[in-house]
């Protein structure tokens, strides 16, 4: 379903006017982000598509319907909507939270509380977080529930306001990554709000960054946006260091993936290490670093490890592959394969050798 703004204005009473002019199309089945500094409009973009708040004028539409032309309770039921916090009902339990709008649609108990149990496992929870309340689950839980209630409806759109900007960094990675294998297999039309460029640039097909005053100062792929800024505003915004996050649209192919001797957890040392030791567990996945000249009592526990730096899964752009080069400890990137199984390593002069090589890096 194609989102469409046309021309679209909100101006409030007292004269602020919080979104000029607004004209762009959110293509079917894409994400598309909105991003910008405090004050943008971003949020009131965001809910103008579901008429949380209704335009001053202009149009938005959905499929090329007006939106201003139904019952906006409707329209609301057939948007998904997640925000920051989750916003669930602390008085309800997981399961309940879920199934609200399918409820409300005029499902019976038993239905909605079934498609709710089916969308706890599609967002990655297991079946027996559904007896649970709000307070009893973790922040990301929490999100990862505010998704599957999104979901519950089954609506072509998802409108989603800085929903992974109050968790920590590791699980809003998670969430991200939770988010993009999801539209790999639903396939939706998102809008996601976030003030974060790195958020922006990771999940958008589409940026559309906005500036104070709610002008619309670029709208483009992420690659356009951080190689090619229209103004000093976007270029600062986007940061001086945007060609570092250009690499995330070139790849690694040249890259040399160097073999590593790893030690498993368990493993009892004969003698001192006499380099940088990378220890994996079991299925072979990293789980840190031993440094030079280190004893262990006893047998090698995750205790006495250093932490590793960031992994380089094969095959994604090399960005990644130099995170975790200029990350680890043992000035040695780790690479994993896709079930974050060690592959081998990488150093940041030989990434860096590739780069300078590579005409769309420049």
């Amino acid at each position: 379903m194609t989102i469409e703004f046309r021309d679209v204005t909100k101006r409030y009473p007292d004269g602020t006017v919080a979104v000029n002019g607004l004209s762009l199309t959110v293509d079917d089945g894409t994400i598309t982000v909105l991003v910008g500094p405090s004050g943008c409009g971003k949020t009131t973009s965001l809910r103008m598509i579901n008429r949380m708040v209704e335009p001053t004028s202009g149009a938005v539409l959905l499929d090329g319907k007006d939106v201003s032309e139904g019952d906006p309770a409707l329209l609301r039921r057939g948007i998904g909507y997640v925000i920051q916090h989750a916003g669930l009902f602390p008085h309800r339990t997981v399961l309940d939270n879920i199934a609200t709008v399918p409820l409300l649609s005029g499902w019976d108990k038993r239905k909605a509380r079934a498609r709710a149990a089916e969308l706890l496992e599609t967002v990655g929870l297991p079946k027996e977080l559904g007896k649970r309340y709000p307070a009893q689950l973790s922040g990301g839980q929490q999100q990862r529930v505010g998704v599957a209630r999104a979901l519950a409806a089954d609506s072509p759109v998802l409108l989603m306001d800085e929903p992974f900007s109050a968790v920590d960094p590791i699980v809003r990675e998670e969430l991200q990554d939770e988010l993009l294998r999801l539209q790999s297999q639903l396939g939706k039309t998102i809008v996601f709000v976030t003030h974060d460029i790195d958020e922006a640039v990771r999940l958008g097909d589409k940026i559309a960054v906005l500036r104070v005053g709610g002008v619309l100062a670029q709208y483009g792929t992420p690659s356009e946006v951080l190689r090619h800024p229209v103004d000093d505003f976007v270029a600062s915004f986007v940061g001086r260091d945007r060609g570092y996050r250009g690499l995330s649209f070139v790849s690694a192919n040249g890259v040399e993936v160097s073999p590593v001797d790893v030690v498993e957890l368990g493993t009892r040392l004969a003698e001192p290490t006499k380099s940088w030791q990378l220890v994996v567990n079991s299925e072979k996945q990293p789980r840190g670093w031993l440094p030079p000249n280190s004893t262990v009592d006893g047998e090698l526990a995750e205790d006495d490890l250093v932490a590793g730096g960031s992994l380089y899964v094969q095959g994604t752009p090399i960005r990644g592959a130099l995170d975790a080069a200029l990350s680890s400890p043992a000035s040695l990137g780790v690479v994993v394969d896709d079930g974050h199984r060690v592959v081998g390593t990488v150093v940041a002069h030989q990434v860096l050798d590739v780069i300078e090589a590579t005409p769309q890096a420049s």
